[in-house]
């Protein structure tokens, strides 16, 4: 079992449920703006969020969020240890910062004791275009080896001055790459690991490479929180980021499950399915909900289900645990089932 840190009232490592993370894409100057989507994350379910602050103007934000979000905020910093103080001085609750990058060991120490002091946990972050170039060499080129090599360099810069509340991350674009890293890290250290595919992509590729390489991760037990990083709207991160953990069993709430369609489909299954996928998002309850495409397999297939649709020409069947209910037409179909969910 790792370590466990806390930031702000989230705990992570040690056991604690897996927690999902995005960050800020609003300009660092946008104040309006990041407070905006900040609370667009935190209702989509995001967990912990960050936001880049790449100058001292920038360090305004963090009490403007504190003032309007109840998510742990984390601080992306990257070169100057000032901005690190001065974030954790503006009330912080977790810092990303390499501390191989920021100077000599007395920059190393002043983070590491105003951190120590105001309980903040930092996060090493490190990335196939990061490692230094030492380790580079050693590896021929920026390994798995070498990327773990590389965090585990940055955390003893830390250890040297007794600090020890320590987040990894070791990303790369190539899944072979990030998972043996994850996989190393976990035999090495205890540190919690904070799991992700760096420039994952674009929603479609994106979302697919981030639920192989962090899915087959968490399967085994390794990573105690994530973020699913798309070049799309941070919310899309959350969403997947919690279907990944639902589809693990590692977070609760509705399950849906619906077939491919065939020839013997009579009603716009699909359609369909998109408006009950959508229908149960704010639905907290522990049931799996199936939506099929024909009464001749649907019942059958999907009797696990506490509660599911099978089409038939233009109606459907309503069914509880493969048991018929009652016969609805296609265009009240959605209505009944959610009123059926709400029933259960």
């Amino acid at each position: 079992m790792t370590k466990q840190v806390k930031a702000g009232n989230v705990l992570i490592g040690g056991g604690a449920p897996v927690t999902v993370q995005s960050m800020l894409s609003v300009p660092s100057y946008d104040i309006e703006g990041s407070v905006r989507q900040a609370l667009a994350l935190q209702n989509a379910g995001c967990e912990i969020i960050r936001l880049a602050i790449p100058d001292k103007e920038a360090v305004a934000l963090i009490p403007a969020l504190k003032e309007k979000v109840t998510v742990p905020l984390v601080a992306d910093i990257h070169f100057d240890y000032r901005l690190a103080l001065e974030a954790a001085a503006a009330g912080i609750d977790k810092i990303r910062l390499n501390p191989g990058n920021i100077g000599d060991d007395s920059r190393v120490q002043a983070v590491a004791k105003a951190c120590r002091e105001k309980q903040i946990p930092i996060r090493i972050g490190v990335n196939s275009g990061s490692v230094e170039r030492s380790i580079l060499e050693k590896y021929g080129g920026p390994t798995a080896e070498a990327l773990v090599d590389s965090a585990l360099y940055h955390a003893s810069l830390l250890e040297k001055f007794d600090f020890t509340d320590i987040v990894l991350s070791m990303k790369s674009s190539d899944l072979s790459t990030m998972i043996q890293a994850y996989r190393l890290a976990h035999e090495r250290c205890q540190y919690p690991l904070h799991v992700g595919v760096t420039e994952a992509g674009t929603s479609r590729m994106g979302l697919i490479k981030s639920a192989i390489g962090i899915g087959s991760l968490l399967h085994d037990g390794i990573g105690d929180t994530i973020r699913v990083s798309l070049t799309a709207d941070p919310v899309e991160e959350v969403a997947a980021g919690l279907d990944i953990l639902r589809a693990l069993g590692l977070r609760g709430g509705p399950k849906l499950v619906s077939c491919p369609t065939c020839g013997r489909t009579r009603i716009d299954l699909i359609g369909l399915a998109g408006k009950v996928e959508e229908a149960l998002r704010p639905v907290k309850k522990d049931i799996t909900v199936a939506v099929m495409g024909c009464v001749v397999n649907g019942p059958g297939e999907a009797k696990e289900a506490d509660i599911g649709i099978a089409g038939g020409q233009g109606e459907g069947l309503l069914f509880r645990k493969g048991k018929p209910l009652r016969k609805v037409p296609e265009d009240k179909l959605l209505d009944a089932l959610m009123e059926e969910i709400d029933a259960l």
